[in-house]
């Protein structure tokens, strides 16, 4: 608690319960009348401004607030209806509920309401401090003083409530709804994309039955999503650990050129590189062409690059490696060149070869500094949207009855469930399991890992 001495009186960053207490009568009504306590301790602008937010907000609640909440339990029961006009010989739909927009004023009225209990709390400890000071004698800072304070010692509060209005816009409201969609029937099964209800854990429920359609493509996806995100990760993180290690050899010429080379891909965009070679691997596509004119497959035979589940699996992994490997090159060859030279030295007077160099020094040193790259990397191969979709689309689909083909990842899948098949409560219980298996997996990596428990250990 940060103190301040003013006269006799200490004047400090109370809690709600300490100003109710030791609060003067203005004080304690400024809970009910806010601004109270400061036009009486002469703050009339502030004091002002604390009291037309407050009747602003009554009259907000009054008018919709309290009626948007209290449908929001049971996210409206008055369905759309089709009425024959008989003057205008046509049908007309008279408006009913609609679920999705209750559920979404009852979020951001309960926002606005925490919004508002901030204020309120910071309204109070303004009275307290303007009675604090008051008592003491002291001078009580006018609206202008306060202005002039917020671009000196309440500058961070300047800085920070613009970047946090639009995080609380932007991101956290959107997903607390995603999260709410999570326990709702939201979906086309049954038609309820107009009015739905609150369905519990049922979803949960129905996505861990591996009996289950929905369940059995769940555990499916989720093994092939993870297979994927390994072997995307360290294959990527190997062949481009090898290409940086041979381009740093002392014996290795023209280092630049080399580098140049390999890195010259990433000025493609890369959704222009899968789609390249999307097309070449088609059955009529370049690669199975040149293969045949060859004679190493025979005429009017194709290799299934995508219209069969393990080649179009082997496949898609493959070029990730040729997409991924030149960033992880400019990103290990920085490494390299800062691991210290005398630790190399020292092995050489000690009688150790390169390959004991390697896995006594230069290996255990990349994975030290590169574990918080490798778990990024992972996260982002689990959430890789671009490289399955625009690559192999997740096909190919084997299994007509499932809403997921041999390729797609959770992430495809999620996509193909609320763009596709508009099951949208399916598709936020993804999202969420997801969320968790990649933030728990992060965590307990990182923290087992030597770059957490053994910080500056090189």
């Amino acid at each position: 608690m940060r103190e301040k001495n003013t006269g006799n009186f200490e004047l400090s960053d109370p809690g709600l319960s300490v100003i109710l207490k030791n609060g003067r009568t203005e004080t304690r009504l400024s809970a009910l009348i806010m601004g109270l306590g400061c036009l009486l301790h002469k703050q009339v602008i502030k004091g002002a401004l604390y009291l037309a937010i407050e009747i602003a907000f009554v009259m907000f609640m009054i008018r919709s607030g309290f009626r948007s909440l209290a449908m929001l339990p049971g996210l409206g029961s008055v369905p759309q209806k089709e009425v024959w006009n008989e003057e205008l010989q046509v049908y007309m739909y008279t408006k009913g509920d609609q679920s999705i927009l209750i559920l979404l004023y009852g979020l951001g009225i309960i926002m606005i309401i925490v919004l508002f209990f901030v204020i309120w709390r910071a309204g109070m400890r303004s009275v307290y401090r303007a009675e604090m000071l008051d008592l003491a004698g002291s001078h009580v800072p006018s609206f202008t003083e306060d202005l002039k304070s917020l671009l000196d010692e309440n500058l961070p509060y300047t800085l920070m409530t613009p970047p946090m209005f639009f995080i609380i816009v932007l991101t956290i409201l959107p997903l607390v709804y995603m999260i709410c969609m999570a326990f709702t029937n939201y979906s086309r099964i049954d038609n309820h994309l107009i009015l739905f209800d609150w369905v519990g854990l049922r979803n949960f429920a129905t996505l861990f039955d591996r009996s289950s359609v929905l369940g059995g493509t769940f555990w499916r996806v989720l093994i092939w999503t993870l297979v994927w995100a390994f072997f995307a990760t360290f294959t990527n993180y190997f062949f481009g650990m090898i290409l940086a290690i041979l381009i740093n050899r002392k014996d290795t010429k023209i280092k630049a050129f080399w580098r140049f080379c390999f890195v010259l891909s990433c000025a493609v965009p890369m959704f222009v590189s899968l789609l390249v070679m999307r097309t070449m691997l088609q059955p009529e596509g370049a690669v199975n062409v040149m293969l045949r004119n060859v004679g190493l497959i025979p005429a009017g035979i194709s290799l299934p690059f995508f219209t069969n589940a393990t080649w179009a699996r082997i496949t898609v992994i493959v070029i990730n490696i040729w997409v991924g490997v030149p960033y992880t090159l400019l990103q290990l060859t920085g490494v390299l060149q800062n691991i210290p030279a005398d630790l190399y030295e020292a092995a050489e007077v000690d009688g150790a070869n390169q390959i004991q160099q390697f896995f006594s020094i230069t290996l255990p040193y990349m994975f030290y500094v590169t574990t918080p790259y490798l778990i990024a990397t992972f996260t982002a191969n689990v959430n890789n949207f671009n490289v399955i979709y625009l690559l192999s689309g997740g096909d190919p689909v084997t299994n007509l009855a499932s809403t997921a083909g041999d390729t797609d990842l959770l992430v495809t899948w999620l996509y193909k469930l609320t763009i596709e098949k508009q099951y949208y409560n399916i598709g936020a219980v993804v999202g969420i399991l997801t969320f968790i298996i990649l933030a728990v997996g992060s965590l307990l990596t990182y923290r087992n890992s030597k770059s957490y428990k053994e910080e500056g250990g090189f």
